[in-house]
């Protein structure tokens, strides 16, 4: 049975219904001064990336100050609109019944992902998510760049070697994230990510969603 469980948060726990987008163009255009034509790729990525990319399209140069005035932002506009994130998005079908489950059998979970902290903490919230993970034990875009960089700081956070803990995501950055961490992987096909390429990129297990309980946590060791 594994010690920790390490979830990415969007489109594997929840969709925002398109305001995260909105939110992040937002944030760009108070930290620039820059009306956002084109945001880079965020499949799979980190704010930090995504900033430095989408700054780099629109001729900005980035640098840690920028992306911590960003991060303050874009933290706020969470907080401040995070009834409109209720009404728009969801928690995904089983994901609040499988992190219940967890819960009930004392399994520590925290969440590994792209966003900032503040960002992350507000829709696990309003979500119902939240009671059931150490965020502390967690990683978010504060803590590196890239996946394999994430799951580590979280590894370190929670005091749990590789070996010990399993990462549920829904892209192959994940998938190759983990691996990489040497953290076991379960995969969920409920992005924009298919199940047979979500195989292809070589998660041990597949998912098509998190709505058969049972077979959720036993994917997971439990």
């Amino acid at each position: 049975m594994p010690e920790l469980v390490l979830w990415d948060i969007d489109h594997t726990l929840m969709a925002t219904g398109g305001l995260g987008r909105e939110l992040w163009s937002e944030a760009f255009r108070q930290v620039t001064g820059v009306v956002m034509r084109e945001q880079a790729s965020v499949t799979g990525s980190t704010e930090r990336v995504i900033l430095r990319e989408t700054a780099r399209l629109h001729g900005i140069a980035c640098d840690d100050g920028l992306f911590t005035r960003f991060a303050d932002a874009l933290g706020a506009l969470h907080v401040r609109r995070a009834a409109e994130l209720r009404e728009r998005g969801h928690a995904l079908p089983g994901a609040a019944a499988v992190l219940a489950a967890l819960a009930e059998g004392d399994v520590r979970q925290s969440v590994v992902t792209g966003n900032i902290r503040q960002a992350a903490e507000v829709k696990l919230g309003v979500y119902g998510l939240d009671t059931y993970l150490r965020l502390d034990d967690g990683a978010y875009a504060e803590d590196g760049e890239g996946r394999p960089e994430l799951l580590r700081a979280a590894l370190a956070h929670a005091g749990v070697t590789p070996g010990r803990a399993v990462f549920l995501g829904d892209t192959p950055a994940d998938v190759a994230g983990g691996h990489e961490a040497g953290v076991r992987v379960v995969a969920v096909a409920t992005g924009r990510t298919s199940a047979h390429e979500l195989r292809d990129a070589g998660a041990e297990t597949v998912l098509d969603s998190l709505t058969d309980t049972s077979r959720a946590l036993a994917a997971i060791g439990i």
